[in-house]
């Protein structure tokens, strides 16, 4: 059987790899530039072919408490936005991970603070790395650069979600939600009956009528010795996450005098400046984290070894650098260069800034 190869937006592609999954329910809201996920949704009207929900909340504070109660039940739902918006899920997020309640949300990034600009952006690193909402949690963050990558993240995502009984995020930019590139579509996959969810995962509210439900989902705990014996629980889970599920790609580290580490749609520009800089006798690795949790310390404190410098290309004022510098220690200098309000350096803006900042000093 031939692949089926579709040209399409990231945003799309987020849409209609949600059906192929068989995923259960989207609940979401508009907002630039991420809005084609829910408007493909509803123009591909999967309610009639495989089943999914599809609803447009009337806020992004409804959708994630939408999610939250279909997740309770086992169900495969997910929900997306941008950056303000996924602001406002914060709290439901929280409940979300303390509940120990799989599902998928998407984050197409755009400039802030504040309401910002409809223009792409890398700013809410810390917001999705660092929980974001209240508690000690963690999201699994995936991090696509492709449109490929942004339909195979959806299947990903939603596996690691049920795996680890906690939420997973697709942190996309912008440029990678509304570029449009050719992307091999997966397979699709039946929805799953009631009798597999309840097989699968035992833990769901299974909204008995006639009595008290088998399970009772909620984030509240008032006694604080079995609220620690939770905490400690999920920091197990975390650790367990760390251990086994920390992806990354490397390009020309072997022989690299330099090191740029750069994520989404900034790690294609990179790789061009690398490659630029390499018919210049200029020798540069990229390491690109595609889990921005869990990070790729390791792969990046191994490809460092040997390097003069590192330099840490976002688009925003200087997020992931924090983490890079964890990774090297004071071991080998590391700097950053960036743009921010929406504003996407070329190759050209990469290579001099490594040039200033390690070359032509």
């Amino acid at each position: 059987m031939k692949d089926e190869i579709k040209l399409m937006k990231g945003n799309e592609a987020i849409a209609h790899a949600a059906i192929r999954y068989g995923a259960d329910g989207y609940f979401g809201y508009p907002i630039t530039p991420q809005s084609e996920v829910l408007e493909t949704l509803e123009a591909l009207m999967p309610w009639e072919t495989t089943g999914m929900v599809v609803l447009q909340a009337e806020s992004e504070v409804a959708s994630i408490n939408m999610v939250y109660g279909g997740a309770a039940t086992g169900k495969a739902v997910m929900t997306s936005s941008s950056s303000p918006g996924v602001s406002l899920m914060q709290e439901g997020i929280s409940y979300l991970a303390a509940s120990e309640l799989p599902a998928l949300i998407v984050n197409v990034m755009r400039g802030g603070p504040g309401l910002g600009t409809i223009h792409p952006s890398q700013s809410d690193y810390f917001q999705a790395t660092k929980g974001g909402g209240h508690g000690d949690y963690h999201l699994i963050v995936l991090a696509p650069s492709t449109v490929q990558e942004m339909a195979d993240f959806v299947g990903l995502g939603f596996d690691l979600a049920f795996k680890y009984r906690t939420p997973s995020m697709i942190l996309a930019d912008g440029v990678v939600g509304q570029m449009m590139e050719k992307v091999v579509l997966p397979p699709q996959r039946k929805r799953r009956t009631e009798e597999e969810i309840r097989q699968q995962c035992p833990w769901a509210a299974d909204g008995r009528k006639g009595g008290r439900p088998r399970n009772v989902v909620t984030s509240l705990e008032l006694d604080s010795a079995i609220m620690e014996k939770n905490n400690e629980r999920f920091q197990r889970t975390y650790a367990e996450i760390e251990k086994n599920e920390v992806r990354y790609e490397a390009r020309y580290t072997e022989d690299a005098d330099y090191l740029i580490v750069a994520f989404g749609s900034i790690a294609r520009i990179c790789l061009k400046a690398i490659e630029d800089a390499r018919k210049e006798g200029i020798k540069i690795g990229l390491i690109r984290p595609i889990t921005l949790w869990p990070f790729a310390y390791d792969a990046i404190r191994e490809a460092a070894r040997n390097v003069k410098g590192i330099l840490c290309v976002e688009l925003n004022a200087g997020q992931m650098i924090e983490d890079v510098r964890i990774a090297v220690s004071d071991s080998v200098p590391v700097r950053h260069f960036g743009r921010m309000g929406g504003i996407v350096p070329n190759p050209d803006e990469v290579l001099d800034a490594l040039k200033k900042d390690f070359i032509n000093k």
